[in-house]
C-alpha cells in the first residue's frame, strides 16, 4: 500500500498545485472525509500470549470523517470518527493453527500545525484515539473461539501535505502512526478532501 499510494498522491497534489488558489479563508470551520489503509503490526494477541509463533502483519481498508476549526492559517483543531476496518490473518501456535480478526473504531481529537509552502501546505498532528476494539480468535482444531471487546485510548501522531483549490476545497495526503498496545508499529495512510466554510 505504501508504494501503491505514491502515484495517486503525486497526481493529486501535483494537479492541485497547478490550479491552487489563494487561501481566501485562512480561519474558520471545515469538514471532510478520507479513505485509506490501516496496517496492523501485531506483537502479541490477548488470550493467546506467546503460544502464537507466527502472528503476521495484516491490513484493511479504513475511512474517517472529520470536522475542524482553523484558529490561524497555521494552527487548527480537528475531531474525527475513525474506522480502521477489520484486519486479520492466520497464525500458528504450539498446539493448533488458527486465524484472528481485530475491529477498531472510535473518536480522534487532534491538534494540527501547518507550514505553508506556496500552493502546498505541510502539516503535523498529535492526538489521542478513543476507540472500541473487538478481537476474535478462531483455532482450527481443537478448542472454541475466543472473543473479547473493550475500550481503550492511544496516542496518535503523523503528518502530511495538502493543497487548497478553488478557494474552498482542501485535498490532503496523510500518514498516521497509532501507538496501540501489543501493536505499536501500526499505521495508516489516508487520501482525503475537505470543504472550508
Amino acid at each position: 500500500m505504501k508504494h501503491s499510494l505514491a502515484l495517486p498522491v503525486i497526481l493529486l497534489l501535483g494537479g492541485a498545485s497547478a490550479i491552487a488558489s489563494a487561501d481566501t479563508n485562512p480561519s474558520g470551520f471545515y469538514a471532510g472525509a478520507s479513505w485509506g489503509q490501516f496496517n496492523m503490526n501485531i506483537d502479541s494477541l490477548d488470550d493467546v500470549d506467546d503460544a502464537a509463533a507466527t502472528i503476521r502483519d495484516s491490513d484493511d481498508n479504513a475511512w474517517k470523517a472529520f470536522v475542524g476549526y482553523r484558529f490561524l492559517p497555521w494552527l487548527r483543531i480537528e475531531a474525527a470518527y475513525v474506522d480502521l476496518g477489520d484486519p486479520g490473518d492466520s497464525f500458528d501456535t504450539s498446539g493448533s493453527d488458527g486465524n484472528y480478526r481485530v475491529k477498531m473504531s472510535g473518536f480522534e481529537p487532534a491538534l494540527i500545525a501547518s507550514l505553508p509552502l506556496g500552493p502546498l501546505e505541510i502539516f503535523g498532528k498529535v492526538g489521542q484515539y478513543f476507540y472500541d476494539v473487538e478481537t476474535r480468535i478462531d483455532f482450527d482444531d481443537p478448542g472454541p473461539a475466543i472473543s473479547s471487546k473493550h475500550s481503550r485510548n492511544d496516542f496518535v501522531w503523523g503528518g502530511g501535505v495538502s493543497a487548497v483549490i478553488l478557494s474552498r476545497i482542501e485535498l490532503r495526503a496523510e500518514y498516521e502512526r497509532i501507538e496501540i498496545g501489543n501493536a505499536d508499529d501500526s499505521d495508516a495512510f489516508w487520501l482525503g478532501a475537505a470543504w472550508r466554510f
